[in-house]
């Protein structure tokens, strides 16, 4: 999603999203108007106009790109879902929506308010929850949860009586820049500025996915390649929770990137398809394999970093415990 664009009601506009509204924003008392250093937070009067009916009716047309498929999801009207956002804007005093007969787009302010929102609601529901039960983290991943995760949970919950709930998100981020997880654990290189705080669980080996059929050079009957002959052949990339790229390459010896996928499983059935050589963490070998895909074990391959992440700012108060519970590379 891109925070810089609009939204319209027949989908063709792309959505923002957190990540793009938070970078550079002011704080949210700078976007909706200045408060006192020493101000109760309870007291403060923006918060008398403001129901929460009024921020779920904004984040859903934000996060529906329509009013008429916002209101669907919440399983109301139109017109009241409409009154909501627009008592929002007068207890706020900003406009948040730019709307036309044909078209609705995020004001400045608007992209502030649901980048500051987005995370927060889904932790209120939580907070909500847990007077009625144990407490609960939601623990983020990809496509393949790794084994070291199994002894680490059972430490976190034996310390802290908490619950753990494993999300599975095909997103960069795992969840955590929607707040859909508290903790997450990501592969690969974790980006600067992504706003996350993270420990380095272990390494993972690399190795490749061969496609059985229509293999080039007969790469399916290989027991090993090396890291530096992938470069001459074409390369099956999954741009979002992937961690292969291109780039890992020299930059004067890299793999044709073949085909895209947007998930593990395009990923997987695109190498086994035959569009081309896959590379993946070596758990990937043990819990996927696939009849048309022969795994070859790499050398000379760079592993795969795996990291647990959780925001730097507001994190759930249980995944600073989970982090500390890492302690490097585990069996």
């Amino acid at each position: 999603m891109n925070g810089a664009r609009g939204i319209c009601d027949d989908g063709t506009a792309a959505r923002p999203t957190p990540d793009d509204a938070r970078h550079g924003a002011p704080a949210p008392h700078d976007a909706y108007g200045p408060t006192a250093p020493d101000a109760d937070p309870l007291a403060d009067p923006i918060l008398d106009g403001v129901e929460l009916r009024h921020l779920r009716g904004f984040l859903a047309v934000a996060d529906e790109r329509s009013f008429t498929h916002a209101a669907d999801r919440l399983r109301t009207g139109q017109p009241a879902l409409t009154r909501a956002v627009r008592a929002l804007e007068t207890a706020l005093g900003v406009r948040l929506l730019d709307r036309t007969t044909r078209h609705v787009a995020l004001t400045d302010a608007g992209r502030r308010l649901y980048a500051d929102l987005a995370p927060l609601l889904p932790r209120l529901a939580t907070a909500l929850r847990s007077p009625t039960g144990p407490a609960l983290l939601r623990l983020g991943f990809t496509s393949l949860l790794p084994t070291a995760c199994r002894a680490l949970i059972a430490d976190f919950e034996a310390a802290t009586g908490a619950g753990v709930r494993l999300v599975r998100r095909d997103a960069p981020l795992a969840g955590l820049e929607t707040g859909e997880s508290d903790v997450a654990v990501l592969r690969g290189e974790v980006p600067p500025d992504a706003g996350l705080r993270t420990a380095l669980l272990l390494r993972e080996p690399r190795v490749a996915a061969v496609p059985r059929a229509a293999a080039p050079g007969s790469l399916a009957r290989r027991r090993v390649l090396d890291w530096a002959e992938l470069a001459e052949l074409p390369l099956v990339v999954n741009t979002v929770t992937g961690a292969t790229r291109p780039e890992l390459w020299p930059a004067d010896r890299r793999p044709q990137l073949a085909c895209t996928a947007g998930n593990f499983d395009e990923w997987l059935e695109a190498v086994a398809a035959g569009h081309g050589v896959g590379v993946a963490p070596e758990p990937v070998a043990e819990r996927h394999p696939h009849p048309g895909i022969r795994y070859v074990r790499l050398k000379n391959a760079p592993p795969v970093p795996v990291h647990l992440a959780l925001p730097a700012r507001d994190a759930h108060p249980l995944a600073a415990r989970f982090l500390t519970l890492c302690r490097g590379p585990r069996p």
